[in-house]
């Protein structure tokens, strides 16, 4: 073989070989950096487990099993997204439970189907030694260190208190320590982003004087304001009136996604002056405007939000088992791991990520305390609101009633008449009979 071939030939296996150790080299690299990510993630999530903003598994409770939690393992539930497995799993160390009662119970039975799904949120986090029901920032940070599944109870929408403080005090009572000012309803006194429901519309005014009077309550109670769900309009309202920083507990970004859920620029700078918080909602809808969405639209709705307003502003509100469709890989409490590889992998700091999985959720809630403690001097508010205002003919006024206009009152005192009658031959009766014995 002449020496040119065969220098070629030798130069070609050189080669070949050289590129089959770049090919592995490359490989391991790519391997070693997957892992390491995946390691990170896992060792900031453990320091820095998620407090999660927005949980709807108590609406999927009376959906699917009429809240008889006789009926299924919490460990290990199907037809739903959410469990103990998959929160731990998911490095989920504390859960805003949302009560909702639909918009459709306004004026009727709201306030006990509120309670009965206050119950069933207490139940599952007091009979589960997994989790444990937190009432305040303190008991938060002892549920981690006593590896517990913190539960924080908070009502979707305002409908729930009917316009009444003291029923807004009595849920503080029981636990209740974040509140939206409305679902997809208005209430009498404040405004909803959506126009699902043709009720208490109003001109001009997205918060009224009661409104701002709820507000103020929940200020003094140490209640977390939640502006998900609500208009724009109330949102600055609440914004200009509240002396404690407030949430939206599951919104993402307008400019990325132009859904009236979402929350523009100009609200978002306003929630920075506030220091408040948005926690970034899944539902696909919202981040997409699609039916479908990946990991990586989610990381553009973050990446907007910290370069608009900084990174201590944005927390996770997940909304599972309320909404219905979430991105790929992220279908279940289980996989928030993948969304915070994501933002790695987007350069954000383990820092910046720390504040969003947990830091910036305990910095509101004890700015809300420290408010709470402020106002510890007033006394709860008797602020009432106008009758006018309600237009609920189910809603009584508290007097003596006028006993000429009740039916039953009636013929009760018919029956009454004709009593003595009944009494009389009832009692000659008895007396024939015992005669006759006599005999």
């Amino acid at each position: 073989m002449p020496s040119w071939k065969t220098a070629a030939a030798t130069s070609s296996i050189i080669w070949m070989r050289s590129f089959g150790h770049l090919v592995i080299l490359f490989s391991l690299c790519c391997f070693t950096s997957a892992y390491s990510e995946r390691d990170r993630v896992q060792d900031l999530m453990t320091r820095y487990p998620l407090i999660d903003g927005h949980n709807d598994l108590a609406l999927q409770l009376r959906i699917l099993h009429n809240n008889r939690l006789s009926q299924i393992d919490l460990r290990n539930v199907t037809k739903v997204a959410t469990d103990i497995t998959r929160l731990r799993a998911g490095h989920v160390q504390a859960q805003m439970f949302s009560v909702y009662v639909m918009c459709g119970a306004q004026d009727k039975d709201v306030v006990r189907l509120t309670l009965e799904q206050i119950d069933v949120v207490r139940r599952m986090c007091t009979e589960y030694q997994d989790f444990e029901l937190v009432t305040s920032a303190q008991e938060l940070i002892d549920s981690k260190r006593h590896n517990k599944i913190a539960c924080l109870i908070s009502i979707e929408g305002g409908h729930s208190i009917d316009s009444s403080l003291p029923a807004l005090r009595m849920f503080y009572q029981l636990g209740v320590r974040s509140m939206a000012l409305t679902h997809t309803c208005n209430t009498p006194w404040a405004e909803s982003s959506s126009d699902i429901y043709d009720v208490y519309q109003r001109q001009g005014n997205s918060l009224t004087h009661f409104g701002k009077a709820v507000v103020e309550e929940m200020n003094r109670l140490g209640m977390i304001v939640d502006l998900s769900h609500t208009s724009w309009e109330t949102a600055q309202a609440v914004l200009n009136h509240s002396r404690a920083p407030v949430i939206f507990s599951h919104s993402s970004s307008y400019t990325i996604c132009n859904h009236s859920r979402n929350v523009p620029d100009w609200l978002l700078h306003k929630l920075k002056e506030n220091r408040g918080l948005i926690m970034v909602n899944l539902y696909s809808k919202f981040i997409s405007c699609k039916g479908e969405a990946t990991i990586s639209q989610v990381a553009d709705h973050f990446d907007h939000i910290k370069k608009l307003i900084g990174a201590e502003s944005i927390g996770i509100g997940g909304d599972f088992e309320g909404a219905v469709s979430f991105p790929k890989g992220l279908e279940d409490v289980s996989k928030y791991p993948a969304l915070i590889q994501g933002l790695l992998q987007r350069k954000w700091s383990e820092s910046e990520l720390a504040d969003v999985l947990r830091r910036n959720f305990m910095r509101v809630f004890e700015e809300v305390e420290k408010v709470r403690d402020q106002l510890r001097s007033l006394q709860p508010s008797e602020v009432q609101i106008p009758l006018e205002e309600v237009q609920n003919p189910c809603r009584l006024v508290l007097k003596a009633p006028n006993l000429k206009l009740l039916p039953s009152v009636k013929i009760s005192s018919s029956a009454a008449q004709h009593r003595p009658k009944g009494l009389v031959i009832l009692t000659m009766a008895l007396l024939f009979s015992n005669l006759l014995m006599t005999e």
